[in-house]
């Protein structure tokens, strides 16, 4: 027998709502079998073809064999690429708030430098 648990977190960010469910499962167990059994998927109306899962922060496929102690999580899909989002945030700032050196760093505070 292992123990696993399912963990699905319906909402971004640091909050209270997290879906944990603890399993007892056959040796020669899977992920799918693990989020079959949990009932995760059909709580929250996910279909199993679009999420994507993983064992332990480090995705992994539906077939993979769980061991005793796996903590099985279900991914929420990215609503913006990752590389869009940093181009959307630059766009807001704008160029004079990118990120560098402070002023005193570069030599602006008023006093030469040694």
């Amino acid at each position: 027998m292992v123990r696993v648990e399912v963990v699905y977190c319906p909402v971004p960010g640091p909050s209270e709502q997290v879906d944990l469910t603890a399993l007892t499962l056959e040796e020669g167990a899977t992920v799918l079998d693990a989020l079959q059994h949990s009932g995760v998927l059909q709580r929250h109306g996910l279909d199993i073809a679009d999420v994507d899962v993983g064992l332990w922060f480090k995705a992994c496929a539906l077939q993979q064999l769980l061991r005793d102690q796996d903590q099985v999580q279900v991914y929420r899909p990215l609503k913006v690429d990752p590389k869009e989002a940093r181009r959307q945030r630059y766009r807001k700032r704008g160029p004079s708030d990118k990120p560098g050196k402070p002023a005193a760093a570069a030599g602006v505070s008023g006093t030469p430098p040694r």
